[in-house]
C-alpha cells in the first residue's frame, strides 16, 4: 500500500477505528496454479481473546493483533485457504470528491479525499464447530453492539448451528498495518478549511464523515 508521508496516520488507534467503523473488509489472497488470486468482501472483527501475554489493546503496531471472520465454505477462496497462508484485508474508510471549485483558485486540479486501512498477515481456518460457532458470536456481538439495535442472539443459537456446515471460519494475524488519510494536507490550511467546512455544512453522506476526520486531524497537528 502505498502512502506518502503526509498522509499517514498519526498513531494506530486510527487504524483501530476506522477498521472498527468500517468492518467490511475486502480479503485478498493467491490462488494455486492457474486460480486466484481471490477476494471476498466480509466482515471482520477483534478477536475478543488478546495474544498471550498482552493486555486487551494489543500492541501499538497492530502486529500479534488477531482478527475474525467468516465466509461460505463454497466459496473457491475457501477451498484455496492453506494453513499460515500470507493474506491482506482493506478497509476502505469515508470518501469524497473533492471539486476545484472549493479551491477558489487556478490552476488546479479535482482529486479525491479518502481514508483507507490496509492489513497484512497470516490467515488460518477454524476446524471445530465450536470454534467456528464461537467466531460467528463474536461478529454478532461486535456488529450488533456498534450497528445494531439490541438484538438477543440467545433464541437462534440453535439456528446457528444448522447453518455452521457451511460456514468457513477463520483467524487473521496480524504482521503488519497502514493507513492512508488523505485529507487535502497538500493544500494551505485556508483552503482545507474551506474544503472541510463545506463537507460538514453542505455535504452528504460520505462528504461529513470526511469532514469529520479532517477537523480532527488538524487538532493534532
Amino acid at each position: 500500500m502505498f502512502v506518502p508521508g503526509m498522509y499517514r496516520e498519526p498513531d494506530a488507534q486510527w487504524i483501530v477505528e476506522l477498521m472498527r467503523r468500517n468492518p467490511l473488509a475486502l480479503l485478498m489472497t493467491n490462488g494455486g496454479d492457474a486460480e486466484g488470486p481471490y477476494g471476498t468482501h466480509l466482515p471482520v472483527v477483534p478477536d475478543p481473546r488478546p495474544p498471550a501475554g498482552e493486555s486487551a489493546g494489543g500492541r501499538a503496531d497492530l502486529t500479534g493483533t488477531t482478527l475474525l471472520g467468516h465466509m461460505n465454505r463454497g466459496n473457491p477462496q475457501w477451498k484455496a485457504l492453506r494453513p499460515a497462508m500470507p493474506a491482506v484485508l482493506s478497509f476502505a474508510g469515508p470518501h469524497a470528491y473533492v471539486s476545484p471549485a472549493l479551491y477558489r483558485f487556478t490552476p488546479t486540479a479535482p482529486t479525491w479525499n479518502y481514508t483507507a486501512a490496509q492489513v497484512r498477515g497470516v490467515i488460518d481456518k477454524v476446524e471445530s464447530d465450536e470454534e467456528t460457532l464461537a467466531v460467528v458470536r463474536s461478529t454478532v456481538r461486535v456488529l450488533e453492539a456498534d450497528f445494531g439495535y439490541g438484538w438477543d442472539m440467545s433464541g437462534s443459537i440453535g439456528h446457528f448451528r444448522r447453518i455452521l456446515p457451511g460456514v468457513g471460519a477463520f483467524r487473521f494475524t496480524v504482521t503488519r498495518a497502514e493507513a492512508i488519510f488523505k485529507l487535502s494536507q497538500e493544500q494551505s490550511t485556508e483552503t482545507r478549511g474551506r474544503v472541510c467546512r463545506h463537507f460538514a455544512e453542505e455535504g452528504a453522506g460520505g462528504q461529513r464523515e470526511v469532514a469529520e476526520y479532517m477537523n480532527r486531524l488538524t487538532e493534532v497537528e
